[in-house]
């Protein structure tokens, strides 16, 4: 018994050592992120690296002694200040948001990265529909996605998506009037994103929708980015709206440079969308935890709320935005 007590403590202590080691050298490297986009890719798991620095102190302080204990616990509170510089100001400004009553003149948005591997669309289809958004903005609206995808068209009197000659899954639907509306393809730009101007009583407005790549391997997205920023700068920002699948999370430095960059407001504050559900042929997600679907907005319009949809088959959850002009 006192053997395998003994196997135990050693096993405790190694592993709080590791999860220490890993956490704190991930968690400090990414705020090298600042200046370098390959460390930066490492920052969108941040999460992942305060709770190794948690593990580690809880580990250390309960089976370490004497020294060991102070290098186990001291790893893992340098990947917990680490990840805290990293995402404190993201959780900071998410506590401090403030929400108001709805109205019926609000204006609903929803993004949905509804998934081309989506096995349930039909359900899928069915809450979209019961919402009764006035803007619905769909990504990887294609393959097992096509009978929700067939549904909206039904339902949603106007819509566009980025091309109908190359393979992109960005839609937009509304319930308002499209008075214009293309999408990035066709204007030559290698984005898979579409735009629309919608017809409203207190004015006009745009509203675009993109999907960006993955953060690996660090450069093409951050490119995307500049592309974006570029391809939105002929719309009035003071009423346009800005929702897509950015594939980075708000406590990275490029979407950090590209909140500066769009002149726009992120109304996303720490909502996890990903993963959701079966979100690979060989995994399971219990809850999402990482906030990679966003939606902006000029100045002109002010949060009503921000809330997160249930699973619908996606790897994603939706996110559903309420803004009010008055």
């Amino acid at each position: 018994m006192d053997l395998l007590l003994r196997l135990l403590s050693l096993f405790f202590r190694g592993t709080g050592l590791m999860l220490g080691v890993v956490g704190a050298g991930f968690a400090v490297a990414c705020l090298g992120g600042v200046f370098s986009d390959r460390l930066d890719a490492f920052t969108h798991l941040t999460p992942l690296w305060l709770a190794m620095g948690v593990g580690a102190i809880v580990l250390g302080w309960i089976f370490a002694r004497h020294g060991e204990r102070s290098v186990i616990v001291g790893l893992g509170g340098a990947a917990v200040i680490a990840s805290a510089i990293l995402m404190g100001p993201e959780l900071l400004a998410a506590a401090g948001a403030k929400r108001m009553a709805s109205r019926p003149d609000d204006l609903k948005v929803i993004q949905f990265n509804i998934w081309h591997e989506n096995e349930t669309p039909e359900v899928a289809l069915r809450w979209l529909l019961d919402q009764n958004a006035d803007v619905v903005v769909i990504v990887e609206a294609g393959g097992m996605s096509g009978p929700a995808v067939k549904g909206l068209k039904a339902y949603y009197p106007f819509s566009v998506t980025c091309d109908g000659k190359k393979r992109c899954g960005t839609m937009i639907f509304s319930r308002k009037r499209m008075l214009a509306r293309n999408g990035f393809y066709p204007e030559g730009r290698d984005l898979a994103g579409a735009w629309a101007t919608l017809a409203d009583p207190k004015g006009d407005f745009t509203i675009v929708g993109i999907h960006y790549v993955w953060p690996m391997p660090a450069g093409p997205q951050q490119q995307q980015g500049k592309r974006l920023v570029d391809a939105v700068a002929r719309f009035d920002k003071s009423d346009m709206i800005l929702t897509g699948d950015f594939n980075s999370t708000p406590w990275s430095f490029t979407l950090k440079r590209q909140d500066k960059a769009l002149g726009l407001e992120r109304r996303t504050r720490a909502v996890p969308s990903w993963p959701s559900g079966r979100f690979s042929r060989l995994a399971n997600a219990p809850a999402p935890f990482l906030p990679i679907d966003h939606v902006y907005a000029g100045k002109a319009w002010k949060t009503v709320s921000v809330t997160r949809g249930p699973a619908l088959g996606s790897d994603h959850r939706p996110i559903i935005v309420k803004l009010r002009r008055d």
